[in-house]
């Protein structure tokens, strides 16, 4: 019986280097390859008005979900379709304007190689990658992609390991080719990411978070010190505007003021908010994006900003508010 390598801390990490060697070189020796084939593939995806149907069998078809969902998020409608469930009716959701991508490290795994002649016959692109131009699939598709490796890193040179690491960076490079291709940029990516953390630093607005209409704390000029603090009480935001009798934005005042105003022993009851207020608050118009607002508070080392929209006082954010939504 051959020796365990992993038996000592040495083996292990001497035979984890080889893997990840192999399936480098793997991936270089593809990446050494890609010809003319390469851009026509990319030239009929990108021609395609319908959508990239993607299919393999095995781990192959693991490879292919993750390609489908990869070029779906980058601008590329595709879905994945399993190649034994095609053959029993849901081949039917493929249609003329679709391009189908087909996975197979042989070239003739039998599920895949059933469909040619129904594909043939509706007149699909078929985009193939495996690791045998020679193959069966390779030779029927319209235009084949070689991602051939010379050796699997598993020690028995059996189990798909290479050859799925390179179909899958071979899938990701289209994938990417295709995204520049359509001038794809972050705020496409975005919407096709409205849950992640993206999605939220380039969607939401700071109107969209912000405290405005009955919830926005305003008090007059001559107002006392004590009408502010009961209106910041009453609205919960911890800070209180200051408009003038035109409704123009004079200032602000918040709990740090109150404090400047208590170590200067001013009277808080008869005092106008006018003497003790911040004036020029920091602000942001009500459209930026609620990612700004976290750079200009944390520029002016402020907890608030004012909201304002045409030069209007609309509303009031605060940090709380941008790290409740997942913006910070």
């Amino acid at each position: 019986m051959k020796a365990n390598r992993t038996s000592t801390a040495s083996g292990l990490i001497e035979l984890a280097r080889e893997v990840l060697q192999i399936e480098a070189d793997a991936i270089r020796a593809v990446a050494s390859r890609l010809n003319g084939d390469f851009a026509r593939a990319h030239a009929l995806i990108l021609a395609c008005h319908g959508r990239v149907v993607v299919s393999g069998i095995g781990k192959s078809g693991h490879v292919g979900r993750k390609l489908a969902a990869t070029l779906a998020s980058t601008g590329t409608p595709a879905f994945f379709m399993h190649p034994s469930e095609a053959a029993h009716g849901d081949l039917g959701m493929i249609t003329k304007d679709d391009v189908v991508l087909a996975l197979s490290n042989s070239g003739e795994s039998d599920e895949l190689v059933a469909l040619l002649p129904a594909l043939k016959r509706k007149g699909i692109s078929i985009v193939a990658m495996t690791g045998n131009a020679n193959s069966t699939l390779a030779r029927a598709a319209t235009v084949h992609l070689d991602s051939r490796v010379d050796k699997e890193a598993c020690p028995l040179n059996l189990a798909p390991t290479a050859s799925t690491t390179a179909s899958l960076a071979l899938g990701d490079a289209l994938a990417v080719a295709l995204l520049d291709a359509r001038g794809f940029g972050r705020e496409d990516f975005a919407l096709s990411h409205p849950g992640g953390s993206l999605g939220r630093k380039l969607l939401v607005h700071v109107r969209d978070l912000m405290h405005g209409g009955e919830g926005l704390p305003v008090v007059r000029t001559g107002a006392h010190i004590k009408d502010a603090l009961f209106e910041i009480t009453r609205k919960g935001v911890g800070l209180t505007a200051v408009i003038d009798e035109h409704e123009h934005l004079v200032g602000v005042f918040t709990d740090g003021d109150l404090r400047r105003a208590i170590d200067r022993d001013i009277d808080l009851k008869n005092v106008p908010i006018e003497r003790v207020m911040t004036r020029e608050p920091k602000c942001i118009e009500a459209d930026r994006l609620a990612a700004e607002a976290v750079q200009v508070m944390e520029r002016g080392k402020v907890y608030a900003l004012l909201v304002m929209d045409e030069g209007r006082l609309v509303g009031v954010i605060r940090m709380h508010d941008l790290l409740r939504a997942g913006v910070v």
